[in-house]
């Protein structure tokens, strides 16, 4: 078995990976990165380009479809499913193919292809061929999707998840998703306004990551406009039959069930950290009954350990630009260790482009209500937002939220037009700690959608101010 030592190794080339191997090169070329899969992050190849590639695409159906009540009337649409998805599979390739090209410009010794585990602390073995002896490690394997044993065996290749949606040549028929979280709302949107039959499962109620009850009530009776869906619903059996995947379910409150049956079950209900392989017990390293390490959310270090973690292994906040966030920070402290420093988190961001978008910025009604926090709370619609009218996107509600004896604001929960903009807007005055004076002593063009946001905050001082 050949032999590295190395200052540094890091496990897993995605986002994270990436950024910590070029924020430690700053210090060290004693490098090792370890990859188990092909290069490419999961944002390019199965993650946010190609979801949005195929979120632009049913974007343009939606409006065609919905042009009639601007005059604009456009008869038989036609759906090309193969060109839709031949136009998402290269402008992926073409994503992936950047961060491919970065990696492979490192130099070559610089990277080994393989599945780490820990054999002692500081010591890993790269699938029996090589031994690397290194000063730090950095962990930044992500995440997989969760999928229950007995259904991959029953349903083979028609149990999907989202990475499986991009390797399509042209659109199926009908699609059942299971659960409605971000990747399963922005899917059965998308896969829904391009003319597939889709139905949305879910256990409970939830909207993606809503928590206020009112964004939250309107969320869900949309959904349910926009969407077949399957509310507080239970799963009974799935199996293949010669048409595809039949499901059997139950829905609360109703006493029969029901069976369907689709061309494929995408499941979509949570991911889980790739963790397991990498035998962190030999490395010394406590872990929770999930299998969790501690990790401290600023230094990302694993607490007594010369072991730090980066991107969506941890979950704290799996986003691509917080894993990003995570690379720089892990990436300089292994590099410096044992002297870490703390790397302050940015301001709370997380989008879904789902139909309406939903942004969430800061605390959530729940953080802020569970915390005991004395907080007002405004609540904006959009149904009458002037600009939102003219466009014909005037559905969904902003909820604002501020701390009582400062005025400052805390965060907010928004269902509706251009959110992925306003939460920018948003994100931006709460890392700078703006208060609600602040934010309205800044201008809003007339008319825009962000003249919405004024007249929510306005509500909120008034909220303050009673």
């Amino acid at each position: 078995m050949k032999t590295l030592d190395t200052d540094i190794a890091i496990i897993g080339v995605g986002s994270a990976g990436m950024v910590a191997y070029k924020a430690a090169r700053k210090t060290t070329d004693r490098i090792v990165t370890i990859e188990s899969g092909p290069y490419g992050t999961t944002c390019a190849r199965v993650g946010c380009m190609p979801s949005k590639l195929l979120i632009a695409a049913a974007n343009a159906a939606r409006a065609t479809r919905n042009s009639g009540s601007l005059g604009i009337h456009t008869d038989n649409i036609t759906i090309d499913g193969a060109q839709v998805m031949q136009r998402v599979r290269e402008e992926r390739d073409r994503f992936a193919q950047f961060s491919i090209d970065d990696v492979l410009a490192w130099p070559q010794e610089a990277r080994l292809h393989g599945q780490a585990r820990f054999t002692a602390p500081g010591t890993l073995c790269i699938n029996e061929h090589t031994q690397v002896n290194a000063r730090t490690v950095i962990i930044a394997t992500g995440s997989s999707p969760v999928i229950p044993d007995e259904l991959k065996r029953a349903l083979g290749d028609r149990l999907i998840v989202n990475d499986d949606i991009f390797a399509w040549t042209t659109l199926p028929q009908s699609v059942a998703v299971m659960g409605s979280g971000v990747i399963g709302l922005e899917l059965a949107h998308a896969l829904h306004a391009l003319g597939v039959r889709v139905r949305l499962f879910s256990r409970n109620s939830k909207i993606g990551p809503l928590t206020d009850p009112e964004v939250l009530s309107q969320a869900q009776a949309l959904t349910q406009t926009l969407l077949p869906t399957a509310f507080n619903s239970q799963l009974h059996h799935a199996r293949l039959t010669t048409e595809g995947v039949e499901l059997q379910y139950s829905t609360l409150g109703e006493s029969e069930n029901h069976t369907d049956t689709f061309d494929y079950l995408l499941w979509a209900t949570g991911r889980s950290p790739n963790l397991a392989a990498l035998n962190l017990a030999a490395a010394g390293v406590d872990i929770d009954q999930r299998g969790m390490p501690q990790v401290d959310p600023l230094t990302r270090q694993i607490p007594g350990h010369p072991i730090f973690m980066a991107g969506d292994v941890h979950g704290q906040r799996p986003l691509l630009h917080e894993a990003t966030d995570d690379g720089y920070a892990a990436g300089h402290n292994a590099a410096s260790w044992p002297k870490v420093q703390a790397y302050p988190l940015r301001a709370s961001l997380g989008i879904v482009f789902s139909h309406p978008q939903i942004t969430m910025v800061g605390q959530s009604h729940r953080a802020l209500t569970d915390a005991g926090t004395a907080f007002a709370r405004s609540i904006q619609p959009f149904a009458n937002q002037g600009r939102a009218r003219v466009d014909g996107q005037n559905t969904g509600t902003l909820a604002l939220y501020a701390e009582h004896k400062t005025g400052r604001f805390l965060g907010a929960e928004m269902l509706g037009p251009a959110a992925e903009h306003l939460g920018h807007l948003l994100a931006w005055a709460l890392q700078q700690k703006q208060t609600v004076e602040d934010m309205l002593a800044c201008p809003f063009y007339h008319p825009t959608v962000e003249e919405g946001l004024r007249s929510g905050l306005q509500k909120l001082r008034a909220e303050l101010r009673s």
